[in-house]
């Protein structure tokens, strides 16, 4: 009982670990259907950020040094200045796929962390 248990939580662990895994955004937007609707990390810099008051969202771009991806953020947290180092986590999103290329790919944020 106890063997199965301690396989249980490490199976857990995994799965939560490759659930958030990071990746670079040149990957997410090359292979966009691989990433869709799961939970992903990307790790760089803030280029832009706005929103509006009263809206219950804001959007911010990171870039990666391999390219850039726009993440949706609930308002209440608000939004990161430009040059700020982040550590984003969240669900891939698209609009729309149109030819087999993805319009309006983002990042759902889930968490965020800032890094120095």
């Amino acid at each position: 009982m106890k063997r199965a248990l301690a396989v249980a939580l490490l199976s857990a662990f995994v799965v939560t670990g490759c659930a958030a895994r990071g990746v670079r955004v040149a990957e997410l937007k090359g292979e966009p259907g691989r990433y869709a609707d799961k939970s992903v990390s990307v790790t760089g810099v803030v280029t832009s950020s706005w929103g509006l008051p009263l809206v219950p969202f804001q959007l911010y771009n990171v870039a990666d040094g391999s390219g850039s991806i726009t993440v949706l953020a609930k308002s209440d947290r608000g939004v990161p200045s430009k040059g700020t180092r982040v550590q984003v986590k969240g669900k891939v999103n698209e609009f729309a796929t149109f030819g087999g290329r993805s319009i309006g790919m983002h990042l759902q944020e889930e968490d965020r962390k800032i890094r120095s």
